[in-house]
């Protein structure tokens, strides 16, 4: 039988993100929901298709999702939180969900908030967290999953369903009881699960796909130990026509695990040896005799060509050892991978040559099948294919002498201000002049359709640049407005010339490259665009001095300079692969080092250099954490210290548990650090109570990602909820993110409402009355 071949998982957004824009029309009212599920089908039966053709043994079904997959398997499981529970699940029930509700679409006093969304372990997609509570029931209630696996077996397909497994659905949540354990939960879980794999055997499904990624965490033995009680209480072995359970791990090695997880009553056991290659050899030792071993070779976290020739001689043993039980895959899901190299038609073939977006990887996939199973022909194509990639490694214009050196010139000094928070503070409070509490924004404003068809008329050749620059200073212009009659008290420019906060420096900057149609889902209908790091990288000339500089000279108040921090520039592109993180990191922080210092020249005293993504960017063992945290510290202070200490750096994280990191985020040394609380109901400032964070705090008192507009009071009580963790006199106040995909009227209005708050506060301070 030939090599079994198969992806966990492929892009639901489309090619050109037709779901994006289908579900946008649908929120809108432009779109019904027919319209919106011929959308959705038709994206399946392409994708599906697409790896049919490549001769994958299967495809995958149950990857796809209208917001998340994570709340797919909430709906399936029939586990929606209590303030969402309206009648029968259904389409609007997922978007309440994911988008929150309004005032006037729940007749509640502030509005239905959306459940809190995080990272997916260590990537930039971001999942909406399942909340539990100790009255949760289970029930089957959902149809998707179902709909589409018979979907897919109407248009001739062999059907490999995925499933998030029961401990990492459980573990990825939130208790919302107090002093209640989630794991009390799993047996009535487990019940739940054993109703879905029913039904898909009775659709005639032979293997599901069972994903239980926090086997590559360092688990609590509580939480390792509940493996065995669910997965024997899942698998029916001696259940006829049952189907196999395909355990699937990925982002990291298993080995510490590894006897535990071959002693579960599963079927067979997918690895990623593209982030952990060292299991590989372990694994396949102890690999019990009756289950197979799908191998993740295929990156799915990133663009480049895999070396089809060197997979084949490494992987050649493998087959001859394990036979027919040997499969091949994607590492992960290449849910995080571009669609289609085939669109970018603006890059050089030789360029070409070094990428492989999704569908690339199906058809490599399908070519590295065939070479296994002895296909001369697909031998020859594998040794052909991987020719580009020894070209690419002698390629002087990808390492550059200069950029090295000054690397290698880096010591502590160069990542170190000149004086500490505490001296700085009073330089800065003199020259700044801010009042308490004072207001802010994240730094970007709403993208207009003006604005983006300008930066495509501009990108295009349609329009000059000095005419784009005349129409983006007046954006910039009405922006500045538009803040001073809301009665901010620290501006910023709205980031019109910016497409997005990373890709923006990457066109800036020397040794990227961008695509057009690039895109990866990040949540819902939001998508981003990763550049790829292609060599040593190098400022070669200021970027955003003269933007800040414009913007400042329309005001008497202080504007922000905004600046995205090398770890997130780093952590939100694809990065190369032939050097380590740590040199492409400390690369980054010298090119923005001189950014810093001309900003500080053209007279912006407040520099915003964000870094959120700092705490995805931590590998999943902690035992690596403290190796990461220190070069990635370091890199923002490189940063950061060209600045005098009159300068005030900010920087702003979003979606993150800090209490792991709280002493990293210290060491930043930022003189203000404004972080995402508002969904957490100002849960996040724990973290920052207990360690006695010595800086200035802005802790999001509204969520920019939903529609709803807070009212002043319901933004009075977070503030005052956050002055018993931090002191009210370090306390900034602020969205919890930028507002580049929001509306201006709702902008306004939430501002409005987040200024008047701020200055109720102020009234209260000076009569010494805050609670």
């Amino acid at each position: 039988m030939a090599t079994t071949t198969h992806i966990l998982g492929f892009p639901r957004i489309g090619e050109k993100r037709e779901l994006k824009f289908a579900l946008e029309g649908y929120w809108r009212g432009e779109l019904d929901l027919p319209q919106l599920a011929a959308t959705g089908a038709s994206i399946r039966q392409e994708n599906w298709t697409l790896q049919a053709d490549n001769q994958l043994r299967f495809v995958t079904a149950g990857d796809f999702a209208w917001y998340d997959h994570v709340l797919n398997m909430s709906l399936l499981l029939g586990h929606v939180p209590q303030r969402h529970r309206d009648g029968d699940i259904d389409m609007d029930t997922l978007f309440n969900i994911a988008r929150g509700q309004s005032r006037q679409e729940c007749s509640c006093h502030d509005g239905n908030a959306a459940s809190e969304m995080t990272k997916w372990f260590n990537t930039n997609y971001h999942y909406i967290v399942p909340e539990f509570s100790a009255d949760d029931t289970f029930k089957v209630s959902w149809s998707q999953l179902f709909d589409e696996v018979d979907e897919a077996i109407q248009q001739g397909h062999q059907v490999k369903p995925v499933l998030l497994g029961p401990l990492s659905y459980l573990y990825l949540g939130k208790s919302v009881t107090a002093e209640f354990d989630r794991l009390s939960l799993l047996p009535q879980l487990v019940i739940a699960y054993q109703t879905i794999v029913d039904k898909l055997a009775a659709q005639g499904v032979a293997w599901i796909q069972i994903d239980e990624p926090i086997l590559a965490l360092e688990l609590e033995p509580v939480w390792l130990d509940a493996f065995q009680t669910a997965y024997t209480q899942l698998q029916r072995k001696n259940k006829q026509g049952s189907p196999k359970l395909l355990l699937t791990t990925y982002f990291d090695s298993i080995t510490d695990v590894l006897e535990r997880v071959t002693a579960l009553p599963v079927d067979g056991l997918h690895i990623d040896v593209v982030s952990a290659p060292q299991q590989l050899d372990q694994v396949s030792e102890k690999l019990p005799a009756d289950w197979v071993l799908s191998v993740g070779v295929i990156n799915g976290r990133n663009v480049w060509r895999a070396d089809l020739a060197a997979l084949l001689k490494q992987l050649q043993p493998l087959k001859a050892q394990l036979g027919e039980r040997l499969w091949i895959a994607s590492s992960c899901s290449l849910l995080h991978s571009p669609v289609d190299l085939s669109l970018e038609t603006d890059l050089s073939e030789a360029m070409q040559s070094w990428f492989a977006f999704a569908r690339q990887k199906v058809t490599e996939l399908g070519l590295l099948g065939a070479a296994l199973d002895g296909d001369t022909q697909a031998i020859e194509a594998c040794r052909k294919y991987s020719l580009p990639i020894e070209q690419r490694r002698a390629s002087q214009q990808v390492n550059k002498p200069h950029v090295r050196q000054r690397v290698e010139a880096i010591n502590e000094s160069l990542a170190t201000r000149s004086l500490p928070y505490q001296q700085r503070a009073i330089y800065q409070q003199e020259a700044l002049q801010l009042p308490f509490l004072p207001t802010t924004t994240i730094g970007s404003f709403p993208q207009t359709g003006e604005i983006r068809k300008l930066r495509r008329d501009f990108r295009q050749g349609h329009l000059s640049e000095s005419d784009y620059k005349t129409v983006l200073k007046a954006h910039i212009h009405e922006a500045v407005e538009r803040q001073e009659a809301l009665g901010l008290d620290v501006l910023v420019h709205g980031e019109a010339e910016r497409n997005d906060m990373v890709e923006y420096f990457a066109e800036n900057l020397s040794g990227f490259q961008t695509t057009r149609f690039g895109w990866v889902q990040s949540y819902g209908s939001r998508c981003v665009k990763p550049a790829i790091i292609v060599a040593d990288i190098e400022r070669e000339k200021p970027i955003t001095v003269e933007w800040s500089q414009y913007a400042q000279s329309l005001t008497s108040k202080q504007m922000k300079g905004m600046l995205t921090g090398p770890v997130t520039i780093l952590c939100w592109t694809f990065p190369r692969e032939d050097i380590p993180r740590k040199t492409m990191s400390q690369q980054l922080a010298l090119a923005l080092r001189d950014e810093v210092a001309d900003l500080q020249s053209a007279g912006i005293d407040i520099i915003q250099i964000d870094e959120p993504a700092i705490r995805e960017g931590l590998p999943l063992k902690k035992r690596d954490h403290q190796t990461y945290l220190d070069w990635a510290v370091q890199s923002f202070r490189i940063a950061a210290s060209s600045a005098v200490p009159q300068t005030q750096i900010h920087t702003h994280m979003c979606y993150s548990e800090f209490n792991e990191i709280i002493e990293s985020v210290a060491a930043l040394d930022a003189d203000v650090i404004t972080i995402e609380t508002s969904r957490s109901n100002m849960e996040l400032l724990d973290a920052f109570e207990a360690f006695n964070y010595p800086n200035e705090i802005g802790p999001g008192v509204y969520d920019i990602h939903s529609p709803n507009i807070p009212s002043q009071a319901w933004m009075v009580e977070l503030l005052k909820k956050a002055s018993q963790a931090i002191p009210a006199e370090r306390l900034w106040v602020n969205p919890d993110c930028g507002l580049k995909t929001r509306g201006w009227p709702e902008t306004e209005a939430a501002l409005r409402n987040m200024v008047a708050a701020a200055k109720t506060l102020r009234a209260h301070w000076k009569a010494q009355v805050i609670v």
